[in-house]
């Protein structure tokens, strides 16, 4: 998945060239939008919009949404693009330019976070909203449910967060550690 931190030498970076490449009603959009996304996110996300931009005027057709979405690492579903599209009042014929494109990533990739999604779904499972739950049903839910896990494999998260099999587990304190973003040597 694509990160989305940046800095404030990045956005400082990145705003005089969108001043100078979009029309005054795109520029705080995206300047907006820009905020969300690192100098390098915005490169790759524009040289894949590029790619699909055939005739060349800086849009692209709603029908090759999901694949460069796609080709960018999210995963929308056909229903997911709908709305994305109806959000923003473009029809499956229309066209869209990357102001657009880029709200629509943004949006797309708050949706994906797996952060969120496993906090969650643990949250649902502390029926005493103290931001605990038990080592075992947490075993239970990684081996049964979804992309399901081996019980090695669950063995050996456990022991990279400290957690005792009879234990309990802080499920944020769980989630930020399998979340975070592997080491890059």
């Amino acid at each position: 998945m694509v990160s989305t931190r940046n800095t404030f030498h990045e956005e400082a970076f990145f705003f005089p060239r969108i001043f100078q490449q979009h029309s005054c009603a795109d520029q705080t959009f995206v300047t907006l939008q820009a905020k969300f996304f690192s100098q390098v996110q915005i490169n790759e996300f524009k040289e894949c919009f590029s790619l699909y931009d055939k005739k060349q005027k800086g849009k692209i057709d709603a029908k090759d949404l999901i694949t460069v979405m796609r080709c960018l690492g999210t995963s929308p579903t056909f229903g997911e693009i709908e709305r994305h599209l109806q959000v923003h009042k473009i029809g499956k014929s229309g066209e869209l330019d990357f102001s657009v494109f880029l709200a629509m990533m943004h949006r797309q990739i708050q949706q994906e976070d797996p952060k969120n999604e496993i906090l969650e779904a643990l949250r649902m499972t502390d029926k005493q909203k103290k931001g605990y739950i038990q080592a075992s049903e947490l075993r239970a839910k990684l081996t049964m449910l979804g992309e399901k896990l081996t019980d090695k494999e669950v063995d050996e998260l456990f022991k990279e967060a400290h957690v005792k099999a009879n234990g309990t587990v802080n499920y944020e304190e769980f989630t930020k550690m399998v979340t975070l973003p592997p080491v890059d040597y």
